[in-house]
Parts: structure tokens; C-alpha cells; sequence
């Protein structure tokens, strides 16, 4: 089996906790905008995930060819509608960390 070797770029990991009854509201939210982020330019690797034990719980795991292409995915009619606009006001709890590629 042959992995792929990356290197350099901007890691964006987000952890969100949906508000009590909204978990399955902010899935179909996300299942929405991936398709989307996924297009971006600088976006090497979009993937969110949804806690098996808590289904309230989701976890982003972001790959960005840099910062720019970080801020960019954060000026997009996308995310601000689906993200901010929708996804944002239905959590209780919203964390993210950048991290750099070694």
C-alpha cells in the first residue's frame, strides 16, 4: 500500500456540539456545505466527521494550501450562509485549532 506524502499547508482541525435536539439539523447542515468546501481553491482535503458515542459532536479535519486559502473559505457565500447563517446559532459549543504541516 503506497501512502501519499504531504507536506507543508494549514490544518484546521473544529469540534462542534449541536444544542440539544439540533444534532441531526446540524448534520444535514454539513452535508450540505462539504460538497461545496470541497470545490475551493487551496483546499486539499475537507473531511467532517460525527461522533459515534455522541451524535451531538461533529469533528472537522481541514487541509489548506495556506492561510490565505484558509481566510478565503471564510469570505465564501457558503460558508457564511451555512456555517455562520444556520450551523453556528445551533451549537452549544464550537472549538478550532490551526496547526502547521511538518
Amino acid at each position: 500500500m503506497q501512502t501519499q506524502q504531504i507536506t507543508g499547508g494549514l490544518a484546521v482541525t473544529a469540534l462542534w456540539e449541536a444544542r440539544d435536539g439540533e444534532g441531526d439539523a446540524v448534520a444535514d447542515i454539513l452535508a450540505r456545505f462539504a460538497p461545496h468546501a470541497r470545490q475551493e481553491p487551496g483546499i486539499r482535503l475537507f473531511l467532517v466527521h460525527r461522533a459515534l458515542e455522541n451524535p451531538m459532536q461533529f469533528l472537522f479535519y481541514e487541509l489548506f494550501d495556506d492561510e490565505a486559502a484558509f481566510a478565503a473559505h471564510q469570505q465564501t457565500p457558503h460558508f457564511k450562509s451555512l456555517i455562520l447563517g444556520e450551523g453556528v446559532p445551533r451549537l452549544k459549543r464550537r472549538e478550532r485549532m490551526q496547526y502547521a504541516v511538518l
